[in-house]
């Protein structure tokens, strides 16, 4: 094919005509864009008709294979500069925001609070930049949460981390009233459950008592060496006076540990109203239950440990574990929306997150629900005596020293 052979707009027309149902090799990229170059100042383009520069611009499409849309563009380019120029692109992407030492940053709070959620750790950060001072999480503070689990998923973050898999909880069984209890918005109406820490050739493993308030997720957990009455009753009386506010309703499953007269007069003589799980509600007891995968078993892992070692595990929970969950680690709260059908609906947003004593004090009028001798101005001081990271440190710390104790070697939980 030789374009230099055509002259007029006419010759170009019975180009077209002739050229209809033929398919024509598209030349190289910059001999195309010399062609355009040639066929446009040869034409005089600028100064033809309508319907002529339509015809042009499908004479260009068939002669160089461009699609119309990029004939157009080029066309532009030829109008502002009398020149069509092959443009190399040299870009290389979009540049990096958050760079190794924000992964391995990432990768170091996850380890210290044992890999929460991507909001739980983006809140960590804001905490840690905005409230702690702390200038290294700078970028990490504005990281979106979707972007988080991307960092997360690259290769250096992963070669220095190892992961845990979830608890499945279990349920069981007469005392009590069958209703899932309603806190109306107060605090001091916890959910409470037992974890087993696992078997060992038919020995049992010591147990923990897991308690969590309803509103306000604050958490207190108590380990024993059985679940029987000797040890069940001296645990509960400590666990519900570790509660800085006043309690007013115990719920949990159908366990005879919880289910029996000697916990009823228990709860009797402190005015705290006992209920149980409804049969078919799963539920009921959900918030404990969760609270048992997300933080006992991620803190205190899954393997045996024989139960002569239940106090040295209870004083690391009252003194390392306890302040950490309810001082140092958000949690997602549900705000209930009612959707087009009139059903309720829990959203979980990410503004509504915060530790369980930010919840506490958000309360209208929190100060009513504190026991007597304490106060606010001393729960403030112990929050903000350490930073979450710090605190989160202090655990890691003392559990290996609890493991090397227990398993006489460096264990890790899980």
């Amino acid at each position: 094919m030789n374009i230099q052979q055509i002259k007029t707009l006419e010759q170009v027309r019975q180009f077209l005509i002739s050229t209809a149902d033929t398919t024509i090799t598209p030349p190289s990229k910059d001999e195309g864009y010399r062609w355009i170059e040639h066929i446009l100042k040869h034409f005089r383009y600028r100064s033809l008709k309508r319907k002529d520069k339509g015809l042009l611009r499908q004479f260009l499409c068939q002669i160089t294979g461009y699609s119309r849309q990029q004939v157009t563009r080029l066309i532009q380019q030829y109008k502002k500069t009398g020149r069509v120029i092959r443009q190399q692109q040299t870009t290389n992407g979009f540049a990096g925001i958050y760079t190794r030492e924000d992964v391995e940053l990432l990768a170091a709070i996850d380890t210290l609070h044992d890999t929460p959620s991507g909001p739980m750790i983006k809140k960590l950060c804001e905490r840690a930049y905005g409230l702690f001072g702390d200038q290294r999480y700078q970028r990490l503070s504005g990281i979106s949460v979707s972007h988080l689990y991307n960092l997360r998923a690259g290769t250096t973050y992963q070669q220095q981390r190892r992961h845990y898999t979830k608890t499945q909880p279990t349920k069981k069984n007469t005392i009590g009233e069958r209703r899932k209890p309603r806190p109306e918005g107060k605090p001091g109406y916890i959910r409470i459950d037992s974890v087993h820490q696992g078997d060992r050739d038919g020995v049992k493993g010591l147990y923990h008592i897991n308690a969590v308030d309803e509103v306000t997720q604050w958490q207190v957990i108590f380990t024993v060496e059985r679940i029987s009455e000797q040890f069940m009753i001296p645990a509960l009386e400590a666990m519900l006076d570790a509660f800085p506010f006043t309690l007013t309703g115990f719920h949990s499953d159908n366990g005879s540990e919880y289910i029996n007269h000697n916990v009823v007069k228990l709860l009797n003589k402190l005015h705290i109203e006992l209920t149980k799980s409804r049969s078919r509600q799963t539920n009921d007891n959900a918030l404990a239950e969760s609270k048992n995968g997300s933080t006992v078993r991620k803190i205190l892992g899954y393997c045996h440990i024989p139960q002569r070692f239940a106090p040295q595990v209870n004083a690391f929970n009252q003194q390392y574990v306890v302040p950490y969950l309810n001082f140092h680690r958000p949690c997602f709260f549900p705000t209930t929306v009612i959707d087009a059908k009139g059903k309720e609906r829990k959203k979980y947003r990410y503004k509504d997150m915060m530790t369980p004593y930010d919840k506490l004090k958000s309360l209208d009028n929190a100060e009513q629900y504190l026991k007597n001798g304490i106060t606010f101005k001393k729960l403030d001081a112990q929050a903000t005596a350490i930073s979450d990271n710090e605190a989160a440190r202090q655990l890691q710390t003392a559990r290996t020293q609890l493991f090397n104790t227990i398993f006489g070697r460096k264990k890790q939980a899980g």
